[in-house]
C-alpha cells in the first residue's frame, strides 16, 4: 500500500494564480500540453524564478520591460500597504537605459531574477522610512507589527504574528543600552533575515539537537551547529537573539529548548514537503513500522553500552594520572601509630620519596593492572547511573532538576559502583602495601590472581559496608557540586556558553575536594578492614568495631589519615574522568552514531529518505518549488499577484 504525498494547503487565489501561469495562450483553459510544460518548469531547480518571470512576462516575449515592471509594482500593492517608490535609487542601479534613455529598456531572465532576490530588502528599507518619518532611527512596536504583517505575514506562524510587539531593541540587545521599547533598523533587519531563512533555522536546530547529550539546544549549541554547516557564519548574534527571544517567551523557565519548541517560529502551512511525506510514511504500517519493543530495548541497551564505554575510557585515564597519589594515600592510612616501629612515613611526601628510593619509580604503580581492569566498569557504571537517574528525575517540560534529585542521582551512582569497587580495592590495597611489608618482614610478593584465589568470592566483598559508607555520600556530594560549579561558577549555558577543557577539569577537581575529604573517615575504616593483618596488628571485626578501636588506640585524628593525599588523588582523578567523559560525548554524540548506523528515529528517517522513489522526489520538489514561487511574489506584499485575470474573475463571481 502506497500513500500519496500529503496535500498542500493552497488558497483558491493561489491555485488560480498557478492556473494563469499554466495558461500560456490566455484561453482560460489548460491543455495537456500546457500542463506538461508547466510541470517541466516546476521540475527545474530555479522554478520559483521561472514562474515569477512568467508573471511579469505573460506574453512570453523573453524579456521584462522596465516600465511594465514598475506599473505592476504600483498596481499590485494593496492601498493600505507601505508605499513603494519604483523610481528609487536602488532600482535605478538596474537601469540599463542610461540618462538619455538610449539604452535597452528591459531585463534578461538572469538580471530580473537577481533583481527579485534583492527587491524585498529595498521594500523593507522604504517601509521602515515610511513608519519613521522623523528619521529618528526607531519605530514603535505597533508600526513594526503593521510593517511585518504587510511584508512577511505569509512566512510567519500565528504565534509570532501575535507576539510581534514584544520584540524591541531592548529585548534582544547585548548591552545595557535601552531604547524605551522602540525598534531600530538593525533589529528589523535581523528579524527579516531570520524570517527569510526559517528553513535554515530548522536545519540548524535539528543538527544542534543531534549533537547534544540531552537533545536540547541553547544559543551556543545553535551557533556552533550553524558554524559547522557552512564556511561562514549563517546567523549574526542579533539574529540568534531574535530566534531565541520568541522561544524564551513561551518557555521562560529554561535556556535549553527541545527541537519541537522551535515549531512556534515555523508556519505549519510552509512545512518542508519531505517532512510531510516522512510523517505520512510513518503512519503507513507497511512502509515504516514502529520499532518493536525488542528493537527499542536493543537500541537502549546499545546506547547504555556506548555511554558505558565512554565512562570506561574516562575512568581509565583518570585512574592512571593519579595512581601514584593513590598508593601514597593507601600506605599512609594503613600504618598503625599504636604499634612500636610501625611509623615508616612522617607524611605523604616522605612516603612518596621512600617508595621511589626503596622500590623505584615503578613501585608507585604497584597494583595498577587490576586497577585499570576494575576501574573501567566501576567509573563507567557510576557515570551512566548518574546520567540515567538525572534523566529520569528531570522535568520533561523544562529540563530542570531539583537539587535533592541531583543528590539522589549521585548517591544511587555511588551505591551501584560498589559491586565493582570492593573487589577491585581489596586487591589493589593488598598489592599496594606488600611492598612496604617486604621491608619489615620476609613476606613473598603475591600476584593479583593469588590474592583473588586466597580471598574467594565472599572475601572480595570484605568491608563492603564501609565501601558503601564512603562511596554513597562521596558521589552525592561530588556530582551535585560538579553540576553547580559548571553552571554557577563557570556559567555553563548562560548566553549559550559551552565550557572548555580547563573549565571542565577545574569544575571536576574542585568538586572532588570536599567530597574526598569529608568521606576520609569511611575510607580509613574500609582500608583497615580490607588490608591483610600482620602479626602484632589490631584486627577489626566490622565497621563499628573498627571505629571504636581506631578512636581508642589512635584518636580521632587517625580517621583523617591520608586525607590530603586522598584529596590530591580524588580531585584530579574525577576532574580528569569527567572531563574526558564529557569531551567524548561532545566529540562523538550517540545521535551521530545512531544516524550513521540507521538506528532509532534519526536512522529510520535517513533510511526512508534513501528508499524513496524518484517519482516521489520529483513530485516533492515540484510542490516545494511551487510554494517557493508563491513566497517569492508575496515577499513584495503578502497579497501581491492576486490581481491576475483568473483571481479577479473569481472575486467578481
Amino acid at each position: 500500500m502506497a500513500h500519496a504525498p500529503k496535500p498542500v494547503r493552497l488558497s483558491q487565489e493561489h491555485v488560480l494564480l498557478l492556473f494563469d501561469f499554466a495558461d500560456r495562450r490566455r484561453r482560460s483553459l489548460v491543455s495537456l500540453d500546457d500542463f506538461v510544460v508547466f510541470h517541466r518548469v516546476l521540475a527545474r531547480p530555479d522554478a520559483e524564478y521561472q514562474l515569477a518571470y512568467r508573471m511579469f512576462d505573460p506574453e512570453g516575449t523573453g524579456r521584462i520591460e522596465m516600465e511594465r515592471f514598475r506599473q505592476l509594482l504600483r498596481s499590485g500593492l494593496r492601498a493600505d500597504s507601505p508605499p513603494f517608490n519604483p523610481d528609487c535609487s536602488w532600482l535605478s542601479l538596474y537601469n540599463h537605459a542610461g540618462k538619455q534613455g538610449e539604452g535597452r529598456q528591459w531585463w534578461t531572465y538572469a538580471e530580473f531574477a537577481q533583481l527579485l532576490r534583492g527587491l524585498p530588502g529595498e521594500r523593507l528599507r522604504q517601509a521602515f522610512h515610511h513608519y519613521d518619518p522623523e528619521h529618528t532611527g526607531y519605530i514603535t512596536p505597533e508600526a513594526f507589527r503593521d510593517m511585518v504583517s504587510s511584508l512577511a505575514r505569509h512566512r510567519l506562524s500565528a504565534y509570532v504574528l501575535n507576539h510581534l510587539t514584544t520584540l524591541c531593541s531592548d529585548t534582544v540587545a547585548t548591552s545595557a543600552e535601552t531604547t524605551t521599547g522602540l525598534v531600530n533598523y538593525a533589529t528589523v533587519r535581523a528579524f527579516y533575515n531570520v524570517v527569510r531563512q526559517l528553513d535554515s533555522v530548522d536545519t540548524v536546530i535539528r543538527t544542534a539537537a543531534r549533537n547534544t547529550a540531552d537533545h536540547r539546544v541553547d544559543r551556543m549549541d545553535f551557533t556552533d551547529a550553524a558554524a559547522q554547516l557552512g564556511r561562514s557564519s549563517m546567523f549574526s548574534p542579533l539574529e540568534v537573539n531574535v530566534i531565541f527571544h520568541f522561544i524564551k517567551l513561551e518557555h521562560p523557565e529554561t535556556s535549553r529548548f527541545r527541537p519541537e519548541d522551535f515549531r512556534l517560529l515555523l508556519d505549519p502551512s510552509w512545512t518542508m514537503p519531505r517532512s510531510e511525506l516522512a510523517a505520512v510514511e510513518v503512519q503507513d504500517g507497511e512502509t515504516a513500522k514502529k520499532p518493536s519493543r525488542m528493537a527499542a530495548f536493543g537500541l537502549e541497551a546499545f546506547k547504555q553500552a556506548y555511554s558505558f564505554g565512554l565512562g570506561a575510557i574516562g575512568g581509565a585515564v583518570g585512574a592512571t594520572v593519579v595512581y601514584p597519589i593513590d598508593l601514597v594515600k593507601t600506605r599512609m592510612q594503613n600504618q598503625r601509630s599504636a604499634v612500636v616501629g610501625e611509623l615508616l612515613y612522617k607524611n605523604s611526601m616522605d612516603c612518596f620519596r621512600k617508595v621511589i628510593r626503596n622500590e623505584g619509580v615503578l613501585g608507585l604503580y604497584s597494583g595498577l593492572g587490576p586497577q585499570l581492569v576494575g576501574v573501567a566498569p566501576e567509573k563507567a557504571i557510576k557515570l551512566v547511573m548518574n546520567d540515567i537517574v538525572r534523566a529520569a528525575c528531570r522535568d520533561p517540560r523544562t529540563g530542570e532538576l531539583k537539587i535533592w534529585h541531583e543528590v539522589l542521582a549521585g548517591c544511587v551512582a555511588g551505591g551501584s559502583q560498589v559491586v565493582f569497587t570492593n573487589p577491585l580495592e581489596i586487591v589493589k590495597i593488598r598489592l599496594q602495601v606488600q611492598g612496604e611489608m617486604a621491608k619489615v618482614a620476609n613476606v613473598p610478593q603475591r600476584s593479583a590472581v593469588w590474592i583473588v584465589r586466597e580471598l574467594g568470592l565472599l572475601g572480595l566483598y570484605k568491608g563492603a559496608g564501609a565501601c558503601l559508607l564512603r562511596d554513597i555520600p562521596f558521589s552525592g556530594i561530588y556530582f551535585t557540586a560538579y553540576s553547580h560549579l559548571k553552571t554557577d561558577l563557570f556559567h555553563e549555558g548562560q548566553n549559550g556558553k559551552r565550557l572548555n577543557i580547563w573549565e571542565l577539569l577545574s569544575a571536576g577537581a574542585i568538586a572532588g575536594m570536599p567530597a574526598a575529604y569529608l568521606t576520609t573517615p569511611a575510607d580509613v575504616i574500609k582500608t583497615r578492614l580490607q588490608v591483610e593483618v600482620r602479626q602484632g596488628q589490631t584486627q577489626y571485626h566490622g565497621i563499628m568495631d573498627a571505629f571504636r578501636k581506631i578512636r581508642r588506640e589512635e584518636g580521632m585524628r587517625a580517621f583523617f589519615k591520608g586525607g590530603p593525599a586522598r584529596v590530591l588523588r580524588s580531585s584530579p582523578q574525577f576532574g580528569t574522568t569527567l572531563m574526558v567523559y564529557e569531551l567524548l560525548q561532545n566529540w562523538m554524540p550517540f545521535s551521530r552514531i545512531e544516524s550513521s548506523l540507521g538506528l532509532g528515529t534519526a536512522g529510520a528517517e535517513a533510511k526512508r529518505e534513501r528508499e524513496r522513489t524518484s517519482i516521489d522526489r520529483v513530485a516533492d520538489a515540484g510542490l516545494w518549488r511551487t510554494r517557493r514561487a508563491l513566497r517569492l511574489l508575496q515577499d513584495l506584499d503578502f497579497r501581491f499577484g492576486m490581481l491576475s485575470p483568473s483571481v479577479a474573475g473569481a472575486k467578481q463571481a
